[in-house]
């Protein structure tokens, strides 16, 4: 069995920030829109981007990684088919029909998998496509969408019925080789899509207004090589600056957009936390106790629902009750099941969770079950008396490079273990 071990520990020092996991996988099937050699610096080193890369050798893309640098030519890239298993191991698989309906005018690919925590659709991703002129065809274990024989994608107005950063991107992808002119409204304002946004500029794409909900693309014909650095992981910042609150620590997390951080930081200060922000560093003042509040998620710029699940685990030990409300995914509470093994005695009340303060957390067995949900467990573990045990670290594994590594250097006391198999160690 592979889990991590934790135990009570208070984070303390400076930790720089990886390349966001949500924007490197845009940007990954971004790069084989082009008609030269996309370099990407700053990606992850995390399982989905392995994944990305065996899909790159199924269709021929050739790719090196080189101190830290990612260069990848699909100059003789041979199929649209994506392995329908390969794809459905992470969620943001998707991305490369955006990328590849230009290309192939057809692209199939598994549904999307990754994130345990309910239903993700695609019916806006759909919609979009639909939008642009492609048909889809739905199969037992993948989908197919793909262009009428002599058709080609035509920009179009698409209004997308709820807010969607992976919908966003997909047809933003999509819009800068179709003909004409295509409107996004109602669209993501995401830091990754500016980013997605920003390197499809640097490939010669026509993109207006990046960062608002009205996006202008004036197709082109054809895209370009470029050299593009990803931004940095806000998700992960704010996750270690609510992690070093919760243990009582002081944590100066670096090469940074503090501005990506703006919602969580307001919530935090709310709480009771003071920092001292940067150019590029947030760093938190040590506190003894939270105070109670209330946190509603929303698409950016509120508050994250990727930071939700930290912030529960922080909360547990507040002065005074607490409430989140999930407005973006009403049933990822799981972690909430799991924390109150340890002790938290969270309520769940529909799309809400009623964290009731002061309590004290005890060690135990939980399990993970998405990348978020790993770190409110593991801060829930630092926070216990005695030993966390946490299974399911595949889903920490995705998103978080060298988690252990990473919360070990700042003090956290938490171990990689997996148990030998017996027949290692019987002995004749």
């Amino acid at each position: 069995m592979r889990r991590y071990e934790v135990q009570n520990s208070v984070l303390n020092g400076e930790i720089g920030v990886p390349g966001a996991k949500n924007s490197s996988l845009a940007l990954l099937a971004a790069a084989c829109m082009a008609g030269e050699e996309v370099i990407l610096e700053n990606v992850p080193d995390i399982l989905d981007v392995e994944v990305i890369k065996h899909i790159y050798d199924d269709i021929n893309i050739k790719h090196m990684t080189n101190d830290g640098k990612i260069h990848i030519d699909s100059r003789e890239i041979s199929s649209g088919d994506i392995c329908p298993v390969k794809s459905s191991r992470y969620r943001a698989s998707y991305y490369f029909i955006g990328a590849l309906l230009h290309r192939f005018g057809r692209v199939s690919i598994g549904y999307p998998g990754g994130d345990n925590f309910g239903s993700r659709p695609i019916e806006q991703h759909i919609k979009g496509f639909q939008a642009l002129g492609a048909e889809v065809l739905y199969k037992e274990d993948h989908y197919v969408v793909y262009l009428e024989k002599g058709r080609k994608l035509v920009g179009n107005k698409v209004y997308f019925d709820v807010i969607t950063s992976g919908a966003t991107m997909n047809i933003l992808m999509a819009a800068v080789l179709a003909e004409g002119r295509t409107i996004l409204k109602n669209a993501a304002r995401d830091p990754e899509v500016v980013d997605l946004a920003m390197m499809l500029s640097q490939m010669g794409a026509k993109i207006k207004g990046a960062g608002t909900d009205t996006i202008i693309i004036d197709g082109v014909e054809s895209l370009g090589g470029c050299t593009h650095r990803v931004i940095p992981d806000r998700l992960i910042a704010g996750s270690l600056l609510i992690a070093a609150g919760a243990t009582g620590g002081s944590v100066k997390v670096k090469e940074i957009i503090p501005e990506h951080l703006m919602s969580v930081i307001s919530k935090l200060e709310e709480a009771g936390m003071e920092f001292e922000i940067g150019e590029d560093y947030i760093m938190n003042k040590v506190i003894d106790q939270p105070m109670g509040i209330k946190v509603t998620t929303g698409m950016y710029p509120s508050f994250a629902t990727d930071l939700q699940q930290p912030m529960t685990a922080l909360l547990i030990n507040a002065s005074s009750d607490s409430q989140i409300t999930e407005k973006i995914y009403p049933n990822r509470f799981k972690h909430c099941h799991e924390l109150n093994k340890l002790g938290a005695g969270i309520i769940i009340k529909e799309s809400r969770a009623i964290i009731p303060g002061k309590h004290n957390l005890k060690g135990d067995w939980v399990e993970a079950t998405d990348i978020r949900a790993g770190i409110s467990l593991i801060i829930g573990g630092m926070m216990a008396e005695g030993t966390t045990y946490i299974t399911g670290i595949e889903h920490l594994e995705r998103g978080y490079p060298d988690v252990v590594e990473v919360f070990q250097s700042l003090g956290g006391n938490i171990e990689y273990k997996e148990d030998v198999e017996k027949e290692e160690w019987v002995t004749a």
